[in-house]
């Protein structure tokens, strides 16, 4: 059985594109695989809970917060605050009731732009596909430039985190293979959610700061956008370090060998990687086998594969670094060069001006020496 929805509305923002603002609420889905945003009216959660009641024959688990004909969200926080908190109450009561005839409507799936339930895993996935197309008019990265969205989004990615490290502690205490790869499993799909978040901030930034730059309102300043870059900053070195370590599935000395369908590599494998009776040609031979180091000894032939990726992917990432490091000494290099020929060209001109004035003073003395 698929695991619930998690739905929340961690905040609201004011929409003033129309003649008169109204008030969108930020609805946060948390999916197995993926988690992100969408923006509905109240009108909309209006439409909602009639074609629910319609289509069920009666209201869904919980009522929906009552329309106002005095205030108006847009300018009264305390009726937003309140409907907000009774529309993720309404929201909530459906995901999470025992009875699935609201659920199972195309209405409430149509609504939050979910996939279908029904149909093969291709149909499932060409419908999730359909899902994130429809997201299109406004993605994640364009919901995540909304400030207060971009905060939910950075907890959400660093809660991500927070379970990938309790995974791979699981996962280095497990006592058995299958455990040890539950776990392993669960921390990657944390990583690549915390992955999906990442680069949704980082969109999410660049449109802040773009805006930012024209002086757009209700934006964040300069200093802000700043802490917020660091923090993208810190939590993707996380994550780096955190996808190393789920590269290296460390391997109980009691458990080599334990069976057959066991994932772990043979010592015939090994050997026949690393050991010394390699059949060789003779003469010289390019790209030979090496010994086996301490980081290779307790890993499978896929974390062998995956540990040669990840150390070519820090030597590309060493090469960009020193290609950076070479062009910022190539550009002070010109910058000295520039500087050194404005300094020769003033030089020149103080010798000149001093020959310049050293012939005014013998004229001056010539004509001192007539007077006298």
């Amino acid at each position: 059985m698929a695991p619930p929805i998690e739905l929340s509305i961690p905040s609201t923002i004011i929409s003033d594109q129309d003649t008169k603002p109204y008030t969108l609420y930020n609805i946060s889905l948390r999916l197995p695989l993926r988690t992100f945003v969408i923006q509905k009216r109240y009108s909309e959660f209006c439409t909602l809970h009639s074609q629910l009641t319609s289509l069920v024959s009666s209201p869904p688990p919980a009522p929906l917060p009552a329309k106002s004909w005095f205030k108006s969200t847009a300018s009264s926080p305390e009726l937003t605050e309140t409907r907000r908190i009774g529309l993720e109450a309404y929201l909530r009561a459906i995901a999470e009731s025992p009875d699935k005839r609201w659920r199972e409507t195309s209405v409430w799936r149509s609504f939050l732009n979910l996939p279908s339930s029904s149909g093969s895993g291709s149909s499932a996935r060409n419908e999730l596909v359909q899902a994130n197309q429809r997201l299109g008019v406004m993605g994640a990265g364009q919901v995540a430039s909304d400030p207060g969205v971009w905060l939910d989004m950075h907890r959400e990615m660093k809660g991500q985190l927070h379970d990938a490290r309790l995974f791979l502690g699981r996962r280095d205490g497990a006592t058995t293979p299958q455990a040890q790869y539950e776990a392993g499993a669960n921390a990657k799909r944390c990583l690549v959610k915390a992955g999906g978040l990442l680069g949704n901030l980082e969109e999410g930034l660049k449109i802040m700061s773009e805006g930012e730059k024209r002086g757009t309102e209700g934006k964040i300043g300069a200093g802000e956008l700043r802490r917020r870059r660091d923090l993208l900053g810190s939590a993707r070195v996380e994550r780096d370090g955190l996808e190393k370590l789920s590269v290296s599935l460390a391997v109980k000395g009691q458990h080599k060998g334990s069976g057959s369908g066991s994932a772990v590599a043979t010592q015939q494998d090994k050997n026949a990687l690393f050991g010394p009776n390699v059949n060789r040609p003779s003469g010289r031979v390019l790209g030979a086998p090496v010994p086996e180091t301490d980081k290779t000894r307790e890993l499978d032939n896929e974390g062998v594969v995956q540990l040669q990726k990840q150390m070519m992917q820090d030597q590309d990432l060493d090469v960009e670094e020193l290609a950076k490091i070479v062009r910022r000494q190539k550009e002070m290099g010109l910058a000295i060069h520039g500087e050194l020929e404005l300094q020769n060209e003033m030089l020149k001109r103080v010798d000149e001006d001093v020959d310049r004035v050293g012939r005014k003073i013998e004229v001056a003395k010539k004509r001192v020496g007539k007077i006298s």
